[in-house]
């Protein structure tokens, strides 16, 4: 069916197109077998010691503002990201703000953290709470007097909600947020994250989700602090503002953060230095050009635990979730591993 409407959904603008799939959504009217596949037990895992019946992710910015996660999770997802908010409304920056790169099959986009703010997404998930494993990524607002305050707002009465709380300090398209990759700031944005976590006997895990375009030599710091402040678990990685020497499209130039294909390799080498870095310690959840069951293994087989898309659905429809497993499961029997969770970092 996605294939038939491709063509159509494609004349239109990628933002007119994204806000029709999430209206189209919120009727819930896929049957809870849409996704099912024969086998698919062998693909069940765990994230923050919590059982998930598969290793597929949705990524944050599909579903910025929390309206259609529980629609979300009938495509067969094992778990949803909402996000990113931020304690106050936010429009975003001026559009178009969306571009789709067809001959690279990947997306830029300057959107800016565009969300309803923490105070309506927190009425709508206490009226409609998640029925299976949630992602609550946050950040903060454009405009703000201090980004730690924010992030520990929103941590603060978003927890009770999340399966996890994802602290982004990764978009390019919110200045100053990438300055947290410093040690001195990104310890003191942990340090008080941590703090309100015992102080107030919060049990929610917390994971970082870092940018592709810090250097190397950053990792081995990066990965001292986070080793120092426990936190749970990391996801390599976000967009990057950088890689476009390569790119066909005419599109490549535009400003904002480049998603999809143009990332696998990217992703893919910083999966495999955080894994060695932290023997495995810490669990990654992989992002970036995932749009095949071979590529969601390779990214496993890096180190990733479990696996987050998003621009490989904008091109290969709502089956690609279906599509994913089957292929997972081929390999796993071709490759005689009983459970996906075996097959974590066999590469790295």
């Amino acid at each position: 069916m996605f294939s038939f409407l491709r063509p159509y959904i494609f004349t239109l603008d990628p933002e007119a197109a994204h806000d029709l799939a999430i209206k189209s959504l919120k009727f819930n009217f896929l049957p809870n077998f849409f996704s099912h596949v024969e086998d698919e037990e062998i693909l069940s895992t765990e994230l923050f010691k919590k059982k998930l019946k598969n290793p597929i992710g949705l990524a944050a910015g599909f579903d910025k503002s929390a309206e259609v996660y529980n629609s979300l999770f009938k495509l067969g997802f094992g778990f949803v990201e909402v996000g990113t908010i931020t304690p106050k409304r936010q429009l975003g920056n001026p559009k178009p703000r969306v571009f789709r790169l067809e001959k690279d099959k990947a997306l830029i986009n300057r959107l800016g953290f565009n969300n309803d703010g923490l105070e309506t997404v927190s009425e709508r998930l206490k009226k409609n709470a998640p029925k299976e494993f949630l992602g609550i990524n946050i950040g903060p607002n454009k405009d703000t007097k201090d980004k730690i305050l924010d992030f520990l707002e929103c941590f603060s009465k978003l927890n009770k909600f999340a399966s996890y709380i994802t602290v982004n300090i990764s978009s390019p398209n919110t200045i100053g947020l990438r300055d947290f990759h410093e040690e001195k700031l990104l310890s003191e944005l942990l340090g008080k994250l941590l703090e309100l976590k015992k102080n107030n006997k919060i049990a929610c895990p917390i994971a970082l989700k870092l940018s592709p375009d810090i250097k190397e030599d950053e990792i081995t710091n990066i990965n001292e602090i986070i080793l120092k402040f426990k936190i749970d678990g990391l996801i390599l990685t976000n967009t990057t503002n950088q890689n476009r020497e390569n790119l066909l499209d005419g599109s490549k130039s535009e400003i904002g953060g480049l998603s999809g294909k143009p990332l696998t390799k990217l992703s893919l080498k910083f999966i495999k230095n955080f894994y060695k870095s932290n023997k495995g310690k810490i669990p990654i959840i992989g992002v970036g050009g995932i749009d095949s069951g071979q590529s969601a293994f390779e990214k496993i087989a890096a180190g990733a635990s479990v696996i987050q898309l998003y621009t490989g659905m904008v091109y290969k429809g709502p089956g690609i979730v279906k599509d994913i497993k089957k292929e997972l499961i081929a390999i796993l029997k071709r490759e005689k591993i009983k459970n996906i969770q075996q097959a974590v970092g066999i590469n790295s």
